[in-house]
């Protein structure tokens, strides 16, 4: 059985939602407690690992399970990148080549392999793997990716994620109006959507003086966690009513 689930309008709201509270629950950690970003990255990659561990154990599609995993590399992703730029002394730009690289030599390895990086349906578990690692390494490009957009490019926070979005609208066209692979856009949206993410939550989190809504990470975090929660909870009682739905029509 597909343990993925289907790639609809919910999927994305939810991946937005999840990538946008991964950046305020990331700066909740490092910053807002004074955890720091090493010790940060270490705690939520080690919740990264546990997640996914538990994720590739199961045997079917469970939503509260995958999207904490989907949320754990968000999280991980979030200090990840800022222990690269800010700690290391990388910078945005050379974080963001760097992560690139990473993942497009995920790519490289997962199809050489697979022949195939589509997520339609995953049945393996070394596709599976290939998954998650492209997940995380997409999630921590897109911080390092929105950070640039918001401080180094000049066009803040408002204006990174108005940029980024439109982005992410035009790949939508593309992919109901063109041939273009869908596999293809798929990817390029699911790593646009997480700078569309960060740059939002720091629309979210920061100060008046610095562009943004002055919500607070603590408060962000816990509106955004509940929207995920309450869809997580659909998704669940939605999967196994079709459950239900397929036994019942099996056993006839």
């Amino acid at each position: 059985m597909n343990k993925l689930p289907q790639i609809t309008l919910a999927f994305w709201i939810m991946k937005i939602c999840a990538t946008t509270l991964g950046e305020t629950a990331g700066d909740l950690l490092s910053m807002t407690l004074d955890v720091g970003y090493a010790l940060s990255s270490l705690i939520l990659i080690s919740l990264f690992v546990v997640t996914l561990f538990t994720q590739l154990a199961s045997r079917r599609h469970h939503p509260a399970l995958y999207w904490t995993v989907i949320l754990s590399t968000s999280t991980a992703g979030t200090t990840m990148s800022d222990f690269m730029d800010r700690t290391l002394g990388l910078g945005y730009a050379t974080g963001s080549a760097i992560l690139i690289a990473v993942l497009l030599a995920i790519f490289s390895v997962w199809y050489w392999s697979e022949k195939s990086l589509s997520v339609d349906r995953i049945a393996s578990l070394k596709a599976e793997c290939f998954y998650w690692f492209a997940i995380l390494f997409s999630n921590t490009l897109g911080t390092a990716l929105g950070d640039f957009l918001a401080d180094d490019s000049g066009l803040g926070f408002m204006g990174g994620a108005v940029l980024v979005g439109s982005a992410i609208a035009i790949v939508a066209v593309l992919h109901y109006r063109t041939r273009i692979s869908s596999v293809a856009l798929f990817w390029i949206a699911f790593v646009l959507t997480r700078p569309f993410g960060a740059t939002l939550g720091d629309v979210l989190t920061k100060p008046y003086s610095k562009g943004g809504l002055d919500f607070g990470t603590v408060g962000s975090s816990a509106v955004l966690l509940g929207i995920l929660l309450a869809m997580v909870v659909a998704a669940t009682v939605y999967n196994q009513r079709k459950s239900l739905a397929y036994n019942q029509i099996t056993d006839r």
